[in-house]
């Protein structure tokens, strides 16, 4: 599966944004990110994300604060947002209809691309942000005596 720039962006964005709202909600506080914050950690050129932020917000998947300590926070649980509902908001993606019915590759074609759509649509980004802290926690040596 091919996704562009715009899209992989977006998912990141969303991840940062998850990864966030996982870790704040441990320590009790919810504050906004900032748009240099999410691009600094994920490498997306700063207007880039404004652009893609702007989207989702439209999309109602993050919602944004103003002022000095604004920015952006997901618009709902991360545990309720999935790979794919960002997918298609960015990208308006749509299970391919690749091959005829007189293709002999057909039928395999819609079954890979339904088991593509079902792998995207059951992955939270909660999910993904919580393996994603839970590998790179588990390993850290605690040298405390």
């Amino acid at each position: 599966m091919n996704i562009s720039v715009k899209s992989e962006y977006a998912l990141k964005a969303v991840f940062d944004l998850a990864a966030q709202h996982i870790e704040h909600r441990r320590q009790a506080l919810m504050a906004p990110v900032k748009i240099a914050d999410i691009a600094k950690r994920q490498k997306i050129p700063q207007k880039f994300l404004e652009l893609i932020l702007a989207g989702l917000k439209q999309s109602g998947f993050v919602d944004s604060r103003r002022g000095a300590e604004g920015g952006y926070l997901l618009a709902r649980s991360p545990d309720s947002i999935t790979v794919g509902d960002v997918l298609r908001a960015v990208e308006n993606v749509k299970v391919a209809n690749r091959g005829h019915s007189d293709d002999p590759f057909a039928e395999i074609w819609r079954r890979v691309d339904e088991a593509v759509s079902a792998v995207l649509d059951e992955t939270t980004f909660g999910e993904l942000a919580r393996k994603w802290q839970e590998k790179h926690t588990s390993f850290v040596p605690n040298w405390e005596i």
